[in-house]
């Protein structure tokens, strides 16, 4: 049973009799000495599709769900779904874009490293790998000589996602990017 502060975005966790995949996290540290930081999390329900926010206390357990994984690729987006298929036995399971919507923005072709969460067979959720390396596709030019500032400017991705890099990278250029934090961690290696 994990700490609060050990729960990760795209857990199942089990609350008030509800099977919960976590959505986001936001952390607040209080500034009174003594006080403990709270950790205010958005799940979303399992069973009914609702959003449920719960705030918890660090050292506050939470039960984790028993869940199977498995280890999926991506296969084609059909109309509002996407279909992944499992890379042991070829199995298809389909998500409703609009529960993935966060994880589309990640996912490109020749994604590795997805894994898919099952309960009693069915797929409830998708967990990304760290970080991906994706291809930008609109960003302003780069600037030379711009590597000893740290200035940013945005880059957008086929996907949709848009994220800060610095002003040294261009068009076309392959970037690893961190999925839980959507931050810029450096050029891929071609």
């Amino acid at each position: 049973m994990p700490k609060a502060s050990d729960v990760k975005k795209g857990m199942a966790v089990e609350l008030n009799g509800k099977l919960l995949i976590v959505k986001d996290i936001t952390v607040n540290n209080p500034s009174a000495r003594g006080a403990s930081t709270l950790y205010k999390m958005r799940f979303s329900d399992v069973r009914s599709g609702q959003k449920v926010e719960q705030t918890c206390k660090g050292d506050d357990m939470l039960p984790e769900a028993e869940l199977e994984k498995r280890n999926i690729s991506f296969s084609y987006q059909e109309g509002d779904t996407t279909i992944f298929m499992d890379n042991e036995d070829y199995s298809q399971y389909t998500f409703a874009n609009e529960s993935i919507a966060e994880e589309l923005l990640f996912i490109t072709e020749g994604i590795q490293g997805m894994v898919a969460m099952l309960i009693d067979g069915e797929a409830i959720s998708i967990e990304l790998p760290q970080s991906v390396e994706m291809v930008i596709t609109e960003t302003s030019p780069s600037i030379k000589g711009a590597s000893a500032t740290a200035r940013t400017k945005p880059a957008e991705f086929a996907t949709g996602l848009t994220i800060q890099v610095p002003e040294y990278i261009a068009n076309e250029e392959k970037v690893k990017v961190n999925t839980a934090e959507r931050k810029f961690m450096g050029r891929a290696d071609t």
